[in-house]
């Protein structure tokens, strides 16, 4: 079979590579000579579980992953994290350590804890801080550390002080980058390595970069930290490519754009009568304010989309809605949900789907509604107790930028199994393009 070296960039879109193309000629002579173009994403589009679409061809409900942590049907307050456990379908790296082939995954959306593989696992950016075992086999850490020091998983992005976070996301892009051009000395057909740093800096510096955000100032100290990143970003692409002789596919799970504020789901459903507050609580997660389940229809949580929950009779502790009502109410909900406007009076271009209506299977803990608001321009708050069903900010920190619905891929194979060209394609492509290229039956 043939190798394979997948490089992750994670929320990349086409108009930063397009943008910063004179700086980044390694990427961009990929695109001259392979097979490139925009990839749709699924439903959600976030990075649990997208990647997790791609190794495996399926969708989220099939693999029952909806987010980064999910409720515990029936209850109000039970949540639970995404682990590399949940992920219970088969991956592209299982079919081929049947055909003998052996995969190293460096930081590859979830793997902690490290599963079991054929190869190396190198845990991700949800392993704890205070972690030891975030290698497959175990050894390898110890190898790693006395090489490199002890592995930076992610950087806290969500910052008012920005200065520290710069150097720190350089810093981890490029030991990040060390680590893949040692492992790749090793034995292996399948190298996957997902970069998280290109998604923290989307969301934490957007407004400095792009004179089309709506909050962006001209001529701030950051104006250049987009460029700056890319054309490092660049450089140790180059440098792993020319250490390298194996076709490579380059793939963003989604994309990116400007955040126009949040919509806070919450205060909409109270005022519109399907969830009731005991009493004022201050500004908390609806997980921690006192709600009279007694008289509440629906509840929802934030994120780059909400899931919305009915108060389901039958299903959670004190149900209301009757399980004859249950469509009803849903409908109902979403056709109130079409007529949201923004501040400015313009009819949001709000997404609303039931998961059965998106997805071939649906499994494990999903949500009765999935809210992408106004096509994405805006992120679910889902804390309450500001009065108001808009917020020119994040309620969870700062963050300039919401996921978008297409990312990136390019793949370059000198063999010329696939032909090169410009041609947009679907996440769930990418599962047969890999076993096309690596010749796995």
């Amino acid at each position: 079979m043939e190798r394979l070296l997948v490089v992750g960039l994670d929320c990349v879109p086409m108009s930063l590579l397009q943008r910063f193309r004179d700086v980044m000629p390694n990427i961009s002579s990929l695109t001259e000579e392979g097979l490139y173009g925009n990839l749709k994403t699924c439903y959600p589009p976030i990075t649990v579980p997208a990647w997790a679409v791609m190794a495996t061809g399926k969708q989220p409900g099939e693999m029952g992953i909806y987010g980064f942590r999910h409720r515990r049907t029936g209850t109000y307050n039970g949540m639970y994290i995404i682990t590399s456990k949940d992920l219970k379908v088969e991956a592209v790296w299982h079919k081929l350590a049947r055909n003998g082939g052996r995969s190293i995954l460096i930081s590859f959306p979830p793997s902690y804890p490290p599963p079991m593989i054929n190869g190396i696992v190198v845990s991700d950016f949800h392993t704890p801080s205070t972690a030891e075992n975030y290698t497959f086999p175990p050894w390898i850490r110890s190898e790693l550390e006395r090489r490199f020091g002890r592995f930076i998983f992610d950087v806290e992005f969500r910052v008012e002080d920005r200065d520290p976070l710069v150097s720190r996301l350089f810093e981890m892009t490029e030991q990040h980058f060390k680590v893949v051009k040692y492992m790749a000395q090793k034995k292996w057909d399948l190298l996957w390595y997902v970069e998280i740093g290109p998604d923290r800096l989307h969301h934490a510096f957007w407004k400095f970069f792009d004179p089309e955000h709506p909050k962006h100032i001209p001529g701030n100290k950051y104006e250049d930290i987009a460029e700056r990143y890319y054309r490092m970003l660049d450089d140790k692409v180059g440098e792993l490519l020319g250490s390298i002789e194996a076709p490579v596919l380059i793939v963003s799970d989604h994309g990116a754009k400007p955040m126009h504020g949040a919509f806070v789901v919450n205060e909409w459903l109270a005022d519109n009568g399907y969830l009731r507050f005991e009493m004022p609580d201050g500004r908390r997660d609806i997980t921690e304010v006192k709600v009279d389940w007694d008289h509440t229809a629906a509840w929802g949580w934030g994120g780059y989309y909400s899931r919305i929950f009915i108060n389901l009779r039958g299903r959670e502790p004190n149900g209301k809605v009757s399980p004859e009502d249950y469509d009803s109410v849903v409908e109902q909900i979403r056709d109130d949900l079409s007529r949201v406007s923004t501040p400015d009076g313009r009819t949001m271009r709000n997404i609303v789907h039931r998961p059965h209506e998106v997805y071939r299977e649906v499994r494990g803990d999903y949500p009765d509604l999935m809210l992408y608001v106004d096509d994405l321009n805006w992120r679910a708050a889902g804390t309450v107790g500001y009065g108001s069903w808009y917020l020119p900010e994040n309620d969870k920190g700062p963050d300039d930028a919401m996921h978008d619905w297409r990312g990136i891929y390019i793949l370059y194979d000198p063999e010329r199994r696939v032909k090169g060209g410009e041609e947009d394609r679907e996440i769930y492509d990418i599962r047969p393009l890999i076993e096309r290229v690596m010749e796995i039956d």
